[in-house]
C-alpha cells in the first residue's frame, strides 16, 4: 500500500493492477484540457453547441475509465455458490468439471494507442472446482472492470483471465474478444479508395489451469460452443502471436509539420487528461498516445477542407417549364462520410444517400461532386442533424429545390457514455421541394435505399 493525497490510497489488486482506492478524477482540469483542443481546432469555444461540450467529454471519459475505480474482487466475493457434480458414473456436469460459458457480452473500452473507443464482444469460460460456481452476471461485471481501462485487446483478455482465475479459482479459465476498432480514412491520400475498410478487427484469447495449453480438448470443446454463434475461430489470436498493433494509428505517430507551438500544446492537454484519469503518461504503451489523439483530431480543424465543385453550375429548374414535367428522379446512394461529434469529441460515421431530379437528357451530376460536399460537411465537428440539412441546402443550390437526402451513421457516443448501445444506428432525412410534397417521388427513392441495403 502506498501513500498518495490525503484521502487516497494506493493498492495492488488481485490482477497485479495499481489503484488509487476512492480515488474519483476531477473533471475540472479535463475540462480546461478540452477547451484547449477545441480552440486548437479554431472553433469558438463559446458558441451554442460547445459551451457544455468540455463538461460532457470529461464526463464521458471518466465514466469510460471508471474500471481504475473498481475492484474485480469485490465483485466475485459474495457470487460463490457451492454446487456439487456427479457424484458417480462417468462424465463430469455441474460444479465438477462441467464447462460453463457466457457468450456475446457486449463491452466497450478506450484504446490506450489512441484514445478511441472500441467495441468488444466477450466469450467467458471456466471448469469450476472445489464445488465453486460464480453469479453468471459477475463473469460480464468483472469483463467490464477491465474493459473500462485505457486498453489493448490482448492485455485485457489477459486481465479479465487472472481476475476470474484468482477469484473463482477453478479448474480452468478462458477469455476470448472479438474487438472492433473504428479505421478513418488517411486525408492526405483522399477519400475515394475504394478497398478502405471502416473497421479494424482482431480476436484474442486468453487461458488458465486446464486452458494453458492451447491444443487442450477444453480448448476444442469452448471454441465448437462459440461456433454456434458464428464466430470465426480460426482467426483468433494467442498472447504469444507476432501480430502487429492492432491500432490504425500505430502506422504514424509524428506531430503534424505545421503550427508546431499550436499542436504541442494540444499534446500537453491529452498529457494532462491522462494524468486526471488516474494514467501515467510514461507506461510505455502511452507514451506516444498524445500525439497520435492530436494527429487524428487535426483532421477536423475548422475549414481544413475546400469544397471542389470542379466548375459545377446548374441553374434551377423552372416548375413551369414543359421540361420540368419529364425530369427523371436520379440518385446517389452509400457515399461514405466521417465526421466527429460537437458534443462529445467522439466519432461517427456512416452513408448519405442523395436523390433529385435531373431533366430528361441531361446528364446527370457526377458522384465525385456529391462526394465532395458530403465530405466538406463531414469533416467538421457536426451533428447529424446539421450535416444533413448542410448537405441538402449545398446540393439543392447546384441543382434546384427538389432534393432528399437521407444519412444514416453509427455514434461512438452511443457505447462511451454509459448507454452502450452496441449496434444502433441514427438515421435522419431532408425533404425539399417536391420530395416534400410528392408520396409517390418520396417513397420511390426511400425504396431505393432498402432494396440496396437488402440485395
Amino acid at each position: 500500500m502506498g501513500a498518495l493525497d490525503e484521502g487516497h490510497f494506493s493498492v495492488e489488486l488481485e490482477d497485479g493492477v495499481n489503484v488509487e482506492v476512492g480515488f474519483e478524477p476531477e473533471t475540472l482540469p479535463i475540462e480546461e484540457a478540452v477547451k484547449v483542443l477545441l480552440q486548437g481546432l479554431g472553433e469558438d469555444i463559446n458558441r451554442e453547441g460547445l459551451r457544455k461540450t468540455p463538461a460532457r467529454v470529461a464526463k464521458a471519459l471518466c465514466e469510460g475509465t471508471r474500471g481504475y475505480r473498481q475492484k474485480a474482487k469485490d465483485i466475485v466475493q459474495g457470487a460463490l455458490f457451492p454446487e456439487a457434480g456427479l457424484d458417480d458414473g462417468v462424465g463430469h456436469a455441474g460444479g465438477v468439471g462441467g464447462l460453463v460459458i457466457v457468450r456475446d457480452l457486449d463491452l466497450f473500452s478506450y484504446c490506450e494507442s489512441c484514445l478511441l473507443p472500441f467495441q468488444v464482444k466477450c466469450h467467458v469460460g471456466y471448469v469450476p472446482s472445489g464445488q465453486r460456481v460464480v453469479g453468471l452476471s459477475k463473469l460480464s461485471r468483472v469483463a467490464d472492470v477491465f474493459a473500462k481501462r485505457l486498453q489493448d485487446p490482448q492485455r485485457l483478455a489477459d486481465e479479465v483471465c487472472s481476475a476470474l482465475n484468482h477469484g473463482i479459482k477453478p479448474a480452468g479459465v478462458a477469455v476470448v474478444l472479438q474487438c472492433l476498432h473504428i479505421h478513418f480514412p488517411n486525408l492526405e491520400l483522399g477519400f475515394h479508395d475504394s478497398t478502405h475498410q471502416e473497421w479494424v478487427k482482431v480476436s484474442v484469447c486468453s487461458g488458465k489451469g486446464l486452458f494453458e495449453n492451447s491444443k487442450a480438448t477444453i480448448w476444442s470443446d469452448f471454441l465448437s460452443l462459440l461456433k454456434f454463434r458464428g464466430m470465426n475461430v480460426e482467426k483468433t489470436r494467442t498472447k504469444d502471436s507476432t501480430s502487429p498493433c492492432w491500432c490504425p494509428s500505430q502506422s504514424s505517430s509524428a506531430l503534424i509539420p505545421c503550427k508546431i507551438e499550436l499542436v504541442h500544446q494540444m499534446v500537453a492537454a491529452v498529457t494532462s487528461i491522462l494524468k486526471s484519469l488516474g494514467e501515467d503518461p510514461l507506461r510505455n504503451e502511452l507514451v506516444g498516445t498524445p500525439n497520435r489523439y492530436v494527429r487524428w483530431l487535426m483532421n477536423f480543424e475548422k475549414a481544413n477542407l475546400e469544397l471542389k465543385l470542379n466548375g459545377f453550375v446548374c441553374g434551377k429548374m423552372d416548375p413551369f417549364h414543359p421540361s420540368c414535367n419529364e425530369a427523371e428522379m436520379q440518385s446517389e446512394l452509400n457515399l461514405a462520410f466521417w465526421s466527429l461529434c460537437e458534443h462529445h469529441l467522439l466519432p461517427f460515421h456512416g452513408v448519405v444517400h442523395i436523390g433529385y431530379f435531373c431533366t430528361k437528357g441531361t446528364n446527370p451530376i457526377a458522384r465525385s461532386i456529391l462526394e465532395s460536399i458530403v465530405h466538406f460537411y463531414g469533416f467538421k465537428l457536426q451533428v447529424q442533424e446539421r450535416l444533413t440539412r448542410q448537405v441538402s441546402e449545398t446540393v439543392s443550390s447546384l441543382l434546384g429545390g427538389d432534393v432528399i437526402v437521407v444519412v444514416e451513421a453509427s455514434h461512438s457516443c452511443m457505447v462511451s457514455r454509459g448507454i452502450e448501445k452496441l449496434g444502433s444506428n441514427t438515421a435522419t432525412m431532408a425533404l425539399l421541394g417536391r420530395f416534400s410534397t410528392d408520396a409517390a417521388a418520396k417513397n420511390m427513392f426511400l425504396q431505393s435505399i432498402q432494396n440496396t441495403s437488402t440485395s
